[in-house]
């Protein structure tokens, strides 16, 4: 189990990455002119990633109860696969979505 764990924080790292991507990539997608593009691909991902940082992150800026924290994160890493299903990528969606959920059952078996 000492491997899981390093493991598991580069796992959970990717996906916050993937997120990003995808929230990015959705912004691109979803904007009609180069300015709305380029503001939605830009602007989505920083959103997640202030949101992300300032509850979520090892360092965040405001602590919340731990409920609170794991609906955020919910949130967060659901507000990817929405994304992507609406821009016609469903099979990214789902990939994100099982990993994301395969990542929260090791790390729950790595902490216990």
């Amino acid at each position: 189990m000492a491997v899981a764990r390093p493991m598991s924080l580069t796992l959970r790292f990717l996906l916050e990455l993937c997120v990003l991507a995808a929230l990015g990539y959705w912004g691109w997608q979803i904007g009609n002119t180069l300015p709305l593009k380029v503001a939605a691909a830009l602007g989505a991902p920083l959103a997640a990633a202030v949101v992300w940082g300032l509850f979520v992150s090892p360092k965040a800026r405001i602590e919340v109860p731990g409920a609170v924290r794991l609906i955020i994160e919910v949130a967060f890493f659901a507000s990817a696969v929405l994304a992507l299903v609406s821009v016609g990528q469903a099979s990214l969606a789902l990939a994100l979505a099982v990993v994301y959920v395969l990542h929260r059952i090791l790390l729950f078996a790595v902490d216990r």
